[in-house]
């Protein structure tokens, strides 16, 4: 067998060598699609929802409720969904989650009254809340570990790529159609993408396409699957994951990432509007750099982490490098509302963004690091999207609550960049070296 970079021939006496397929890359860019629409589904109702006025006679806080059902299923149902996908693995997982999120994004269509409406958003969150999991899940089979943190910037882009693409097309469906068609249009594009998952999705053993340099390559670059799982740790239960200080810290660290990454999810735009005076055109055009930037340092982190890892470097320094880094970067976010000029404002929160998505990469790069068998590396990723998913419940009540009582942004932003600096040092200091964990006698 011959190496060159990336490139692997294999000497056949009856063929003539043959270079190393690519199918891994194939498959992470269609997890990367099905993330968007995930995202695009759930933003959906936020962008519909000035348009469904004549229909629905909500308050402001039943409208704060309908929001809050999704992610009170979403986040709790994380907990199952990480065993579910280890259980059943990425092919059923997926496929399952795209149909049954699709399927309640439909029913939206034929919500008539406040109940309706929360019970299909709480549906829709039970069914989300495998997908990231089942991500991590793919990386963790396909991927070596020096292309795990790129693979993962990529289908982790997804989300964001999924939030700022909800605004152009349900306002454009909604222009030349309804409300109504929004969420059936967006529902077909689910059940499609989980009917060509289901077709295309295999093992690399167990896939027609990838051919033996492919998995030779997938497998000795330490990609977990159960071939190379050590017997005793694939049998440690789920409760005793627990017990790991490097599991209690990531789901703390999480947690600190997505206090601030909800601040961009939530209240984003009205700090625009409130506190730096842009109208609609703008928000629409300046309001989407941050997401951009975020999407673009996110891919660019996860190459030169995967770089980094290929020329040498621990995978541990790595990881702390790029999860710390980010967070330390993210800080900034405190600035942003101290600087007198719109411009470096948005400057400030664009650095934020995208170094927070560069920690994100690397958090998500974690379940497949530290796992002490493939069987555990779902379950890994539902815990610590658990912890950091109550950022989403509790961050936005605390921004809210910060605004009314100061009528600024200084102290909410304040706030986040501590938190994130807090989340900086756990990963420095706490979560120990990121390496599979040993199973413990006790367990």
């Amino acid at each position: 067998m011959t190496t060159l970079g990336s490139k692997i021939s294999i000497t056949n006496p009856s063929r003539q060598p043959r270079l190393m397929t690519r199918k891994r890359w194939v498959i992470i860019w269609l997890a990367f699609i099905g993330l968007s629409i995930n995202y695009l589904d759930r933003s959906s109702l936020s962008v519909a929802l000035p348009f469904m006025g004549k229909d629905f006679e909500l308050s402001a806080t039943q409208q704060g409720l309908i929001f809050a059902a999704f992610f009170w299923a979403y986040d709790f149902f994380q907990l199952a969904a990480g065993w579910y996908v280890d259980k059943v693995g990425p092919r059923r997982s997926f496929s399952l989650a795209a149909l049954w999120w699709s399927v309640f994004t439909m029913v939206t269509a034929a919500a008539s009254s406040f109940w309706s409406l929360f019970a299909a958003r709480f549906l829709l969150g039970v069914g989300e809340s495998p997908a990231p999991s089942t991500a991590a899940k793919v990386v963790a089979t396909w991927f070596p570990v020096r292309e795990r943190a790129f693979a993962t910037s990529i289908w982790d882009s997804g989300s964001r790529v999924g939030a700022v693409i909800a605004l152009p097309i349900v306002t454009l469906i909604v222009a030349f159609t309804s409300w109504h068609a929004v969420f059936i249009i967006i529902g077909i594009l689910g059940i499609i993408w989980a009917a060509v998952w289901w077709k295309y999705y295999r093992s690399p053993e167990e896939h027609t396409g990838a051919n033996a340099a492919e998995i030779s390559y997938i497998q000795k670059g330490g990609a977990r699957g159960a071939a190379s799982d050590d017997e005793s740790a694939a049998k440690l239960p789920w409760r005793s994951l627990f017990k790991y200080r490097t599991i209690l810290s990531m789901m703390f660290g999480f947690f600190c990432l997505n206090s601030a990454i909800y601040f961009f999810i939530t209240f984003f735009p009205s700090y625009l509007v409130k506190e730096r005076g842009f109208d609609l055109l703008k928000l629409g055009f300046f309001g989407a750099i941050p997401g951009i930037c975020a999407v673009l340092f996110g891919w660019l982190g996860g190459y030169l982490a995967d770089r980094a890892v290929r020329a040498g470097s621990p995978v541990s320094k790595v990881r702390k490098t790029a999860i710390a880094g980010g967070l330390a970067g993210g800080s900034v976010i405190m600035f942003a509302a101290l600087v007198p000029e719109a411009w470096m404002a948005l400057a400030l929160l664009s650095v934020a963004y995208s170094s927070l998505t560069v920690a994100a990469t690397g958090i998500w790069s974690l379940p497949a690091d530290v796992a002490p068998s493939s069987r555990h590396v779902g379950s890994i990723g539902g815990l610590q999207n658990f912890a950091s998913n109550l950022a989403g419940i509790f961050t936005p009540i605390l921004i809210g609550v910060l605004v009314d009582q100061t009528g600024s942004f200084v102290a909410p932003l304040a706030v986040i960049g501590a938190i994130s600096l807090i989340g900086a040092a756990n990963y420095l200091f706490v979560i120990g070296r990121i390496e599979p964990l040993k199973v413990k006698a006790a367990a």
